[in-house]
């Protein structure tokens, strides 16, 4: 088979060909449809994830149709449309595991890291980390919601809101524009913020009702003006401009960070004490939340918008997912 893997931490991404792997007990092989580019791929790229074993096959926004089975094997079977996210596998045995707390299980596996992803025509994964694909859902569209997807549609419906409170999406990017789609399907009144007006138009077709452009105005103070948000999720990795929002979060309100930047962020603890404002984050989920984020996704029409490219162009496709030029998830096709 054709796979993009990368030879050792901070080498090239470099076309190759692998033997098809075979699935052993307990996993299951699927031929790859699409797989998203994630920015988390990075991890894999630059070696900053510990304990990555080179040569790897990043990928973690996976779609396909399960092509065999592993002994023991009895919840898929050939021929079933798919998806495999980021969480990729768990042990069952640890205290997490038995209390099902599947994402924080202290043996969890990771796709595309411990064990090779889906830039790949075929890939093996545990069983327990597949999810089933709806019918209505495409491939190519399908992919960047089993990361981008799950992590802003889980975040929103685990933070504690009713229909019509105030939610602000910050970022609207491969995260956010997901982001404001689920906030204004679940009834929320939707403000999005973004640097200047070029997606002011795009905002509002997505389900925006409120947009406010950072670069013009105080962040804080416009969604003050509003009420104050009961949730500000934030999509894009700035913490400069996170570290501006916390004024913008109302009473019992939550800053809720889905944005994976490496640099601090700075709060004022008067402004957490005076409004009983928190600061919080959420991470992807399991495979049954993938299932939970596709089925909504297909009943609500939400998708997200997505540049294709072949795998053999996986590094020129990785360089405009990583100088953030892609709008705004960029996915390769076998």
């Amino acid at each position: 088979m054709k796979a993009v893997q990368v030879e050792e931490a901070g080498g090239a991404l470099t076309v190759v060909e692998k033997p098809i792997p075979d699935p052993g007990a307990g996993e299951v092989r699927v031929a790859v449809r699409a797989c998203g580019i994630c920015h988390s791929d990075a991890f894999v790229k630059d070696g900053t994830y510990p304990g990555i074993q080179y040569p790897r096959v990043p990928g973690h926004e996976v779609t396909g149709v399960v092509d065999a089975v592993g002994d023991g094997v009895t919840q898929w079977s050939e021929g079933q449309r798919v998806g495999v996210g980021w969480h990729g596998g768990h042990c069952f045995t640890c205290d997490a595991c038995r209390a099902g707390d599947f994402v924080n299980c202290a043996n969890a596996k990771v796709t595309g890291i411990s064990f090779d992803g889906g830039y790949a025509e075929y890939m093996v994964a545990p069983a327990e980390a597949v999810a089933a694909l709806p019918d209505a859902l495409a491939f190519d569209e399908a992919a960047p919601l089993l990361c981008a997807g799950i992590t802003t549609y889980n975040a929103l419906r685990n933070a504690d809101l009713s229909p019509g409170d105030l939610v602000a999406v910050q970022g609207i990017g491969g995260l956010g524009h997901l982001a404001v789609q689920y906030a204004s399907m679940f009834g929320m009144e939707v403000a999005a913020l973004s640097r200047g007006t070029d997606k002011e138009e795009l905002a509002h077709e997505l389900g925006a009702d409120h947009f406010i452009d950072t670069t013009a105005h105080d962040p804080s103070e416009a969604l003050q003006a509003l009420g104050g948000a009961r949730v500000i999720l934030a999509t894009a990795p700035n913490s400069k401009a996170i570290s501006q929002l916390t004024g913008g979060v109302g009473r019992d309100g939550t800053l809720l960070i889905v944005a994976a930047t490496g640099e601090p962020i700075e709060v004022s603890p008067m402004a957490l004490i005076q409004g009983r404002r928190s600061v919080s984050g959420w991470p992807s989920g399991t495979p049954d939340d993938s299932e939970d984020t596709l089925d909504f996704s297909a009943l609500t029409g939400i998708a997200p918008e997505i540049e294709v490219y072949d795998l053999e162009d996986a590094a020129d496709a990785y360089d405009r997912m990583i100088n953030n030029e892609a709008r705004f998830r960029v996915v390769l096709q076998p």
